[in-house]
C-alpha cells in the first residue's frame, strides 16, 4: 500500500495584504505559503481587453507604466481571483487566482 501525500490546496489563499509603503501585494494560503507581487508588475500584467489590445497595437513599444503606481483597492471576485484598483485610474483586470501565482514565479 502506498501513500501519497497530496499536493496543498493553494486555490483561494486565506489573507491578500495590500502594502502600501512597500508598494506590494502579498497573498497568504493556510499552509504558510505566501507570495509577494509589486503593485507595478501587476498593473503591467494587466490581462483586459484594453491593455491586451494595447500591447498588440504597439508590441515594440514598452508600455509605459508610472513607476509610483499604486495598488489603491482591491474587490474579490469570489473564487475566481481580484479585481484590482491602481491609483492611474486603471481598474479593468481581473487577475484569477492561479494567474497572479504564475506572476510570483
Amino acid at each position: 500500500m502506498s501513500c501519497e501525500t497530496a499536493a496543498p490546496d493553494r486555490t483561494l489563499p486565506n489573507q491578500v495584504v495590500i502594502h502600501q509603503l512597500s508598494r506590494r501585494l502579498e497573498l497568504r494560503w493556510a499552509d504558510g505559503y505566501s507570495i509577494s507581487l509589486g503593485h507595478g508588475q501587476l498593473r503591467s500584467a494587466c490581462k483586459c481587453a484594453w491593455c491586451e489590445g494595447r500591447r498588440r497595437r504597439t508590441p515594440n513599444e514598452a508600455t509605459a507604466i508610472d513607476p509610483d503606481v499604486q495598488l489603491t483597492a482591491i474587490t474579490s471576485i469570489g473564487d475566481v481571483g481580484l479585481q484590482l484598483h491602481f491609483s492611474d485610474g486603471h481598474d479593468r483586470g481581473i487577475y484569477p487566482w492561479t494567474y497572479l501565482q504564475s506572476l510570483a514565479t
